[in-house]
């Protein structure tokens, strides 16, 4: 039996992708942020299922709706709909060789782009910039530096705890 890791763990690591979301970058910058909060999400819906869920995505969507400005209920819906898609392949992604898991976090990144597009659309609001593309670009590059880390923190907590 494997132990999970505490949830001062997981909803911390959440916590510092609300932040990456609000924190201050150049202009050009900005707008390819990568969505920290999405590919954390998915490392816990991957490593402690058992935790985090489409419920812990919504509540996570509707925080970063809040501290981020964005149109309330948007990025809940676009985190319920990464993290159903996470749960529904759990068991092929989980033992993806890493750059296999990255292809997969970068096609579920892009699947992101392309509903927060037709929900920019649907509001009226029109077309993002070309460099929120580069988003998910970015966190196909990022995964692999990203799972390493939690993987270790993940690790070295559970060898600490009795």
């Amino acid at each position: 039996m494997t132990r999970s890791p505490s949830g001062w763990v997981i909803y911390g690591s959440l916590f510092t992708g609300l932040l990456v979301l609000v924190l201050p970058l150049p202009t050009g910058f900005d707008l390819a942020r990568p969505y920290l909060l999405a590919m954390l999400l998915c490392y816990w819906l991957l490593e402690a299922p058992d935790h985090v869920g489409l419920g812990t995505a919504f509540v996570a969507g509707l925080l970063a709706d809040l501290v981020s400005g964005t149109l309330f209920g948007e990025q809940a819906m676009r985190l319920v709909v990464l993290a159903f898609l996470v749960q529904r392949f759990r068991a092929r992604l989980r033992f993806f060789p890493l750059w296999q898991q990255a292809l997969a976090v970068f096609a579920l990144l892009l699947n992101d782009r392309l509903i927060a597009l037709a929900i920019r659309l649907a509001a009226g609001d029109g077309a993002a910039p070309w460099a929120t593309w580069l988003s998910p670009v970015l966190g196909f590059a990022l995964w692999p530096w990203l799972f390493l880390l939690l993987d270790e923190l993940r690790l070295r907590l559970r060898e600490r705890s009795p």
